[in-house]
């Protein structure tokens, strides 16, 4: 029976995998604690082990686990910047769910446009204190304005898709162009999403490319009064910069569902600390800024495609059937 090590668990994860597993019966032991150095050690024994966007998989770890014996690095998420692929190349195979729910992130990106614009969280932080006043509260009409989005793949069409139902004209940059006529879209470059849009929400993976795109030099580049939404991956955002654009106006409004130095605080319940990143800090002291724990893709749906695509591809590769969802140092 092929035993998997599932980092990082939470009581959903639990639960969304015993569900899909009734149909494999794979051992899974669920460990609370995320992968790193010392609890890598945790994996001695196992065939495969399973972690999360937020468990770093070094070369260093990488090593630790081959020695283990472990086969198999299972991602249960689409994204995979947090593992040296290189160092994995040739000692154990990845694999990754390429798709579990775009409609989950889309969906979220687009209620936080919703919510910063109409101020719809300070509204109901009002009315909770009997304050029924509506100063400060307005917003302004989605119809017609210009929406940049920034990676056109399965995230970015069903956004374009929602927001074409907003009646707001919609632009789109994706480094593939052709991605974007697929999603019956202008497509723009950089510069001139950046000039024309009133929001710019960002749909891409991250690559070394594209690691702080949005930077003091392409800010200066937009609309006075831009609102930025941000669900795909935290050092998409240079976060010293967004913090000065806010300061000055330039950006009005930024929603951010990721944070460059998320891996600490996230899934965690740090309510009783103190806040020792003075960028974070200052960015939750912001009234037009809105800020989520990376629950984008949190939907059961989601969670249900996860688990079953996962187990799916720990099952393909254990049976050596052809692995359709492998990444390696090419990709």
């Amino acid at each position: 029976m092929v035993k998997i090590a599932l980092f990082d668990a939470k009581p959903y994860d639990k639960e969304f995998f015993e569900i899909a597993n009734s149909q494999y019966l794979f051992d899974i032991h669920y460990f609370e604690e995320g992968l790193n150095l010392e609890t890598c050690l945790l994996a001695r024994g196992f065939d495969a082990v399973c972690v999360f966007v937020n468990d770093p998989v070094t070369a260093a770890i990488v090593d630790s686990l081959c020695k283990a014996g472990v086969k198999l690095i299972a991602l249960r998420s689409t994204g995979y910047n947090h593992v040296d692929l290189k160092a994995a190349s040739g000692k154990i195979t990845v694999v990754r769910v390429p798709e579990y729910s775009p409609h989950a992130v889309a969906e979220f990106a687009v209620g936080m446009m919703l919510s910063l614009n109409r101020k719809i969280h300070h509204a109901y932080a009002r009315v909770r204190d009997n304050n029924f006043s509506i100063a400060g509260l307005m917003g302004f009409d989605m119809y017609r304005k210009t929406a940049g989005v920034i990676g056109a793949g399965r995230i970015g069409k069903a956004v374009i898709e929602i927001l074409k139902g907003f009646g707001m004209k919609v632009i789109a940059y994706d480094v593939l162009p052709e991605q974007v006529e697929m999603a019956d879209c202008p497509f723009a470059d950089l510069d001139t999403l950046y000039r024309e849009s009133d929001i710019i929400t960002l749909h891409c993976p991250l690559t070394p490319a594209n690691t702080h795109m949005i930077n003091s030099a392409s800010i200066a580049k937009m609309k006075k009064g831009v609102m930025i939404i941000n669900t795909g991956r935290g050092s998409l955002v240079n976060s010293l910069d967004l913090v000065q654009a806010l300061k000055t106006g330039k950006v009005k409004a930024a929603g951010l569902d990721v944070y460059e130095e998320e891996a600490e605080y996230v899934y965690k319940d740090l309510s009783l600390t103190i806040l020792d990143d003075d960028t974070l800090a200052r960015l939750l002291s912001f009234p037009n800024v809105l800020i989520t724990s990376h629950q984008a893709f949190f939907t059961q749906e989601a969670l249900t495609a996860i688990a079953s695509i996962t187990l799916e591809n720990v099952k393909d590769f254990f049976e050596g059937n052809p692995c359709n969802n492998e990444v390696s140092s090419v990709d």
